[in-house]
């Protein structure tokens, strides 16, 4: 016996409780009683689950218009679904792009990616010479196995030439007089780099007008 026959006849008992049947069964009153209008109407059978599939769908493609999207998709081959639908002739009622996209799904076709140039020769992003940029980040932190330690914060320092590790620093913050000592400690040993690249976050980046760091905003009367 499936458990909404058994409720139904729980229910259709003379001391039935719908309100206490309802919190045993998990369910609201609502779906009791659309169970028993069901069960009332035909029986066992009108318990089954039904097909939530709607009865009419006013928005799916017909025919024609699917021709007419396939046919401005091989026309235009690079174009997706937002721009094939505005293509599409006012004699038809214009569909969601969503419809377009899946009349193309349906078809499989494959919208076109930017051709590329078979004669293109890609470069890569590393600098030709060590010391021309470094690369300095925070990755992250974590907390150290001694809690009254506090965390960790690696800083690393990278020669975009040769991916070389200048620099794997265990600090204890990411704080401004932290970072200058890690680098000062950096330029003695692998010299000065021409310039440095890193995010916006502290202590390199700044949030004010200028946007500069530290050492690099300049004093007055200098």
């Amino acid at each position: 016996m499936s458990s909404r026959l058994e409720f139904v006849l729980l229910v259709l008992s003379a001391s039935a409780n719908i309100a206490e049947l309802c919190r045993r069964f998990g369910i609201s009153r609502k779906t009791a009683y659309k169970w028993l209008e069901r069960y009332h109407a035909e029986g066992e059978g009108g318990l089954q689950d039904r097909s939530r599939q709607p009865h009419c769908s006013p928005c799916t493609a017909d025919g024609e218009l699917e021709m007419q999207v396939l046919a401005l998709h091989f026309e235009y081959p690079y174009w997706g679904a937002r721009k094939l639908c505005a293509l599409l002739p006012d004699t038809v009622k214009r569909p969601h792009h969503s419809t377009v996209h899946a009349i193309l799904q349906r078809h499989e076709c494959q919208v076109l990616g930017v051709p590329i140039s078979q004669s293109v020769v890609f470069k890569r992003f590393e600098h030709e010479l060590p010391n021309d940029l470094w690369q300095m980040d925070f990755k992250g932190h974590f907390a150290l196995t001694d809690t009254a330690a506090g965390r960790c914060h690696p800083l690393t320092i990278l020669d975009d030439h040769s991916r070389f590790s200048l620099c794997i620093a265990a600090c204890g913050n990411e704080r401004y007089a932290t970072v200058r000592t890690a680098l000062q400690s950096t330029f003695e040993r692998y010299g000065m780099p021409a310039r440095f690249t890193a995010d916006n976050g502290p202590p390199w980046g700044s949030t004010g007008l200028i946007g500069l760091t530290k050492d690099c905003v300049p004093q007055r009367g200098v």
